[in-house]
């Protein structure tokens, strides 16, 4: 048996529940990995609505690090003891144009990693970053290879582009920032939250705004080369006016709504690019990291509880109180 926050019953929290479940068998080409910590993310409170009432428990979560303790047969890229990482990404290996047709994510739906232990394939654990921590490795896969992909995969940011991030705060969000000021750009970004706007110029933005007022009026007129849209409708077209002819919006966040309406002929008029992206590939994860290792970025953690304290995490996370990563504290 392993202790886990699983998901049952009920849509939504109600059906959220801290207790035991059963350990999943290791089988061939699969590998087990003790969790010391994980990662919460927005996503996880999509599952908790998707996840149908019929359904058998589920155990949520999608990133998580700790060490293998067993090996299925097969098994050659990692041994037990080996400390690791979880891709979120089930069967996305390489770098192509969208996520193949078999593509999965961690917590839906195959178990996730708020508990102490998860079986995976064990292409899905990966080497662990040595400068990070416990709690940062945690917390760093999904967040950090969403960003990854939209900014240089989809949205090839280059030396001294200007970049606008919309709504500072999330995880992805803080990843995007870092990321973009390692690869050179000029950063700008936006929250209605101005204790969240000091700590994004803390972090290395260039200029921080609020989000609340006429941005065009606060960028001087300034167009940006690429706009990374994490948040959804409701800050969409604002983002989409800030754009300079020719320049690139990638979009992968619907938090705040999932419809827009756009003027067709100003978009074609000024020759922009409109492009989606979501997660990454295990290639791309594999650049993350090296990336990271080089210019040695450590995940914005915003608070670690434990495991056993799931309701107070989700629910700062549903408020979006968080500036950074919230983390889980799963065994020592």
């Amino acid at each position: 048996m392993m202790k886990a926050v699983y998901h049952k019953g009920q849509k939504g929290m109600e059906g959220l529940t801290y207790g035991e479940l059963d350990q999943a068998e290791v089988k061939a080409g699969e590998v087990r990995i003790r969790l010391k910590t994980a990662g919460l993310n927005h996503r996880d409170l999509f599952v908790l609505k998707r996840h149908g009432e019929e359904d058998p428990a589920l155990v949520v979560g999608s990133d998580g690090a700790g060490i293998v303790d067993e090996v299925g047969e097969g098994v050659t890229n990692v041994s037990e003891g080996d400390e690791v990482i979880v891709n979120p990404g089930i069967n996305w290996k390489h770098n192509t144009d969208a996520p193949p047709p078999e593509f999965d994510i961690v917590g839906l739906p195959g178990h996730g990693t708020f508990a102490e232990s998860i079986v995976l394939p064990a292409e899905n654990a990966v080497k662990k970053p040595g400068h990070l921590s416990w709690e940062e490795a945690g917390v760093v896969a999904l967040a950090g290879l969403t960003a990854y992909r939209a900014l240089f995969t989809r949205g090839q940011v280059k030396e001294g582009m200007k970049v606008l991030i919309p709504g500072i705060g999330s995880g992805v969000a803080t990843f995007l920032l870092q990321f973009a000021k390692a690869a050179g750009a000029t950063v700008y970004v936006t929250s209605r939250s101005e204790e969240k706007r000091k700590k994004a110029l803390e972090l290395g933005a260039d200029h921080a705004i609020d989000s609340e007022g006429d941005w065009e009026e606060a960028l001087e007129g300034t167009k940006m080369d690429l706009v990374i849209e994490c948040v959804g409708a409701t800050t969409f077209n604002k983002s989409l006016k800030q754009l300079r002819k020719g320049g690139t919006i990638v979009t992968f966040g619907a938090s705040a709504g999932d419809e827009v309406t756009i003027n067709l002929r100003d978009f074609f008029y000024g020759q922009q690019n409109l492009l989606g992206s979501t997660m990454g590939s295990a290639e791309e994860l594999d650049e993350m990291i090296a990336f990271i290792e080089k210019h040695q970025i450590h995940p914005v953690m915003d608070q670690v509880y434990d495991l056993a304290d799931y309701k107070s995490a989700f629910d700062r996370i549903e408020k979006a109180e968080q500036l950074g990563k919230i983390g889980f504290k799963v065994s020592e």
